[in-house]
């Protein structure tokens, strides 16, 4: 049954109800915008209070907090996710060193934005699940790719001859932490950041490159 936008704070009577689907959209982007301001310490009756509804309308459209927080989810971490991002990293017909470059301008592009990332931080300090779903779908999809890839460069046995060690995901943790922590510095610290995102991205692929060899060696021999 469709939610019936009626309801209305008496300061706002003036205001034009919205249609369903406008008033689920206003919600999500209020709440998206409320989150990545205050964390999730917020409150629902002041996001009510800040959109000019009652309390009640919006857990009309989400009934817990929790509802809202997992749409939030889907709309700031899955929908800019980009399943095509793991076969790219495995086309072997480029260079592992452009591989690694492309997906991390493109990965980067989806990413850095102040929603984006300050939300992502305050999951994290709430102990939300944000970040456990968000992390493990990164680790699955990305980091596991680029260690077998990492393999394949190496000459190293493949994961069906030896199993991928938490050691190497970490090793590909440093990597990626590394260009992640250019858009914590932007946002949550609020500190410079390099002008040429692309440049710096290539530098530090290409320094982790040139020195990841003996540890993945050391890694999979042990």
């Amino acid at each position: 049954m469709a939610v019936q936008d009626s309801e209305a704070r008496p300061d706002n009577r003036g205001r034009r109800r919205l249609p369903p689907e406008e008033r689920e959209r206003q919600i999500i982007d209020g709440a998206i915008s409320f989150f990545a301001e205050v964390g999730f310490d917020g409150q629902t009756r002041e996001l009510a209070r800040r959109l000019g509804i009652t309390q009640p309308l919006l857990f009309r459209y989400f009934p817990t907090k929790q509802d809202l927080i997992d749409r939030v989810y889907d709309e700031v971490y899955l929908r800019r996710w980009r399943d095509e991002w793991t076969d790219e990293l495995r086309d072997r017909s480029l260079s592992l060193e452009d591989r690694l470059v492309r997906y991390y301008e493109d990965y980067t592009a989806a990413i850095f934005d102040y929603e984006w990332i300050r939300i992502f931080m305050f999951s994290g300090l709430k102990g939300e699940d944000i970040n456990k779903r968000y992390l493990d779908m990164v680790r699955r999809k990305i980091l596991s790719v680029i260690c077998a890839e990492l393999r394949e460069e190496l000459g190293l046995p493949g994961p069906d001859e030896v199993p991928i060690g938490r050691d190497e995901i970490d090793l590909a943790w440093s990597l990626h932490a590394a260009i992640f922590y250019v858009g914590v510095r932007k946002w949550a610290y609020r500190e410079a950041v390099p002008a040429d995102l692309p440049a710096f991205i290539r530098r530090n692929v290409t320094t982790f490159l040139r020195g990841v060899g003996p540890a993945m060696r050391e890694m999979v021999a042990g």
